[in-house]
């Protein structure tokens, strides 16, 4: 659901606040590095020399540079997503897309982005076919969980099929606006985009009209 891994807004403290930037650059020059060369083309000392710390503390953050390419523990944001989002309260449907975005526009305010890091990502998913496995992986776990959430969140049963519809929809919408943003290359319109998005995909999932039921009622493609 979230494109990618790397997207936990660190807490208060001056001393996480150090360790998620810390990781933050460590994924960030592995990312680069896998881009232009491959997993192969690279050792953990360059990516450590680059940053300014010692393998160690690379392997302190990150077992392997495939998980440091991927990016933060995906269980550790699970667990911030999970209590931001709980904290909302019952909303409906409409409102849990709402609540959705206001999380990612907030997110998107508080943490720097770089388009051409986010570039950089895509090129690492088209060359190595293991992380892209991993990464649809790790997204598909997170829409399941998600889709619990919602359902947990709006009181219906676990198997209801609408928390998947909402993921599903909040997905496609977040992949389109995705799409927008580096067209645009203005990492700054990002949360315009994204309501811009939503807004676009909602009007056409709105009930139709009494002048498209006229239409359908007299024989006329609404298509």
């Amino acid at each position: 659901m979230i494109e990618s891994a790397n997207t936990d807004v660190a807490p208060g403290g001056l001393r996480e606040q150090k360790m998620h930037r810390t990781a933050a650059r460590l994924t960030s020059v592995t990312r680069r590095l896998t881009a232009d060369r491959g997993l192969a083309g690279f050792t953990i000392d360059e990516v450590c020399d680059e940053v300014g710390v010692s393998r160690r503390t690379f392997f302190n953050y990150f077992p392997s540079k495939e998980d440091a390419v991927i990016g933060a523990d995906p269980a550790d944001e699970a667990q911030h997503f999970a209590e931001q989002f709980l904290a909302f309260g019952p909303s409906g449907w409409s409102g849990v897309l709402d609540d959705l975005v206001a999380m990612v526009t907030a997110h998107f305010e508080t943490v720097e982005h770089d388009n051409v890091e986010h570039g950089e990502f895509m090129r690492v998913l088209e060359r190595e076919p293991r992380i892209l496995s991993r990464f649809i992986g790790i997204t598909r776990e997170r829409e399941r969980a998600a889709a619990e959430l919602i359902a947990l969140r709006e009181g219906v049963a676990h198997d209801d099929p609408r928390p998947a519809a909402v993921v599903g929809i909040f997905s496609i919408v977040l992949r389109y606006a995705g799409e927008r943003l580096l067209d645009s290359g203005d990492a700054r319109d990002y949360p315009t985009i994204l309501a811009e998005t939503l807004a676009v995909y909602r009007d056409v999932m709105a009930p139709p009209t009494a002048f498209q039921n006229s239409r359908t009622s007299k024989g006329h493609s609404t298509t």
